[in-house]
């Protein structure tokens, strides 16, 4: 059993010790899921240059727990939709690295519509 899914396999556990499958429909999981990468996001709400650094450094139990909200939600979400989250995150990375050859975007923030 890879990691992944041994993990998989205790936030399952944690939900149903609880009784919270019945919560867990596709919208409300998608849901909690950008409400969790949303309250990453507000930990750098209007801070500016060293701010920022601060925040990373100062915060960063903060950022470890919202991250992990975000993973536990990705876990549940993949699960209920049948999603196996190794295999999908391979196969986006090969068509991201088709539509970003290192030639083209290497260093470039730009789009791929745009390099």
């Amino acid at each position: 059993m890879s990691q992944l899914k041994a993990i998989t396999e205790h936030v399952l556990a944690f939900r149903d010790e609880r009784d919270w499958r019945q919560f867990h429909n596709p919208k409300d999981l998608a849901l909690s899921l950008t409400l969790e990468a949303a309250e990453v996001l507000e930990l750098y709400q209007w801070k500016t240059g060293d701010e920022i650094a601060a925040v990373s450094r100062d915060r960063h139990t903060d950022i470890s727990d919202e991250l992990a909200d975000v993973f536990y939600y990705t876990l549940l979400m993949a699960h209920d939709e049948g999603i196996d989250l190794e295999r999908a995150l391979l196969e986006k990375l090969t068509k991201s690295a088709a539509k970003y050859p290192v030639e083209k975007a290497k260093g470039s923030s730009k789009k791929y519509t745009d390099l």
